[in-house]
Formats: structure tokens, sequence, C-alpha cells
């Protein structure tokens, strides 16, 4: 059953099982599909079933996703689930060797990389959506002047706000409201900067 928590990633070979492309991609995908089959994944990741098992094996070794209860009367299928409700990494637990800096660096980038993928393709899609969604979507920055104590603050309330919303989405989609609702993605990054 998976845990309702977040699972805080600290090791280096679970960090490097999650920050391979495809299986990174595999990941957010069953996250929002709540469990899926090798060949469901396989076609949402234009991947052959075959390879998307074995990255999603690999993916199980670390505990990241578990066997979920088949949702079809077809016993071949192996249906597969996370096993938290979320993944969090923090710099702090890779901070004591270079190794483990170059790990964690190259897992951030691969974050930015495929959440910039997502958010451009929400562009090049965006006449299909709707005038509703296009003017829902935002785009915005901020230059803001703090300190690490001040930033580290102003993160905690926003995952407070995006938490209260997520749940309150959930909460209505359980109970039938599910007119208009889509996944959204929110992505939210506060960091040092010098001009």
């Amino acid at each position: 059953m998976a845990s309702k928590e977040n699972r805080r990633i600290a090791d280096l070979g679970t960090l490097k099982a999650i920050a391979h492309p495809l299986r990174m991609q595999l990941y957010r995908a069953l996250h929002v599909a709540g469990a899926a089959t090798a060949s469901q994944l396989g076609e949402q990741v234009d991947e052959a079933p075959s390879l998307v098992s074995y990255h999603l094996r690999k993916l199980a070794e670390h505990g990241l996703i578990e066997e979920a209860e088949p949702r079809s009367g077809d016993g071949r299928e192996r249906w597969w689930q996370p096993s938290s409700k979320g993944l969090s990494v923090h710099d702090e637990d890779f901070r004591s060797a270079p190794e483990k800096s170059a790990a964690h660096t190259a897992f951030a980038r691969l974050l930015v990389d495929q959440r910039a993928d997502l958010y451009r393709r929400f562009l090049d899609e965006r006449h299909a959506w709707g005038a509703e969604w296009s003017t829902a979507a935002s785009d915005h920055e901020s230059t803001l002047r703090l300190t690490p104590a001040e930033l580290t603050e102003l993160n905690k309330e926003l995952l407070a706000v995006i938490r209260k919303f997520d749940e309150k989405g959930r909460a209505d989609e359980a109970a039938g409201a599910t007119e208009g609702r889509e996944n959204v993605a929110l992505h939210v990054y506060g960091f040092p900067f010098r001009a």
C-alpha cells in the first residue's frame, strides 16, 4: 500500500535510480495515473513495454514504486503504483562527497529539463485548451531581496498553500466534482543569483 507521505531520497543508489530520464517520466506518469501497466506506460512514453518493464523493476528495486492491485481481468498484466505520495531530495543529504553532489545536480537538471519540456508542450498546445485554461495558466517571475531564512519561510508558506489546494481538489474529485478538472503542473523555484 502506498504511503501518504513523501519519500525522502537520501542515498546515492536510489537517487541514481530515479535520475534516469525514462524512469523519471515513468514515475511521473504513474503519479498522474495512480496505477498503470508497462503497456499503458509504454504508449505514453513511446517505448516498448519490455523496456518499460525493465525500468519499472529498477524503480521497484529501490522502493520507489510497488505492485498494485490488478485493475482488469487479465491476470498476465502487472500493475504498478508509486509507493509514496511523492519524492523529496534535499541538498544536505548529498553534500558530503563530490560524487553525491554531482548526482544530486544531475537529478536537479533532469527535473528542470523535463519540467521545461512539459511547459513547452503546453505552450505549443495552448490553443487546444481553450480560453478559460489559457487565462488560468500562469507564468510569472519575481525578483525578491531575501535572506536564506526568509526564503525558507517563503517556501514553507507556498508549500502549505499548494497542499491546501491539492487536498481540496482531490477531496472534491472524490466527492464527484470532476467537471472541468485537469492535471495541473505547478513548478516553483526559489534560488539566489547575482546580476
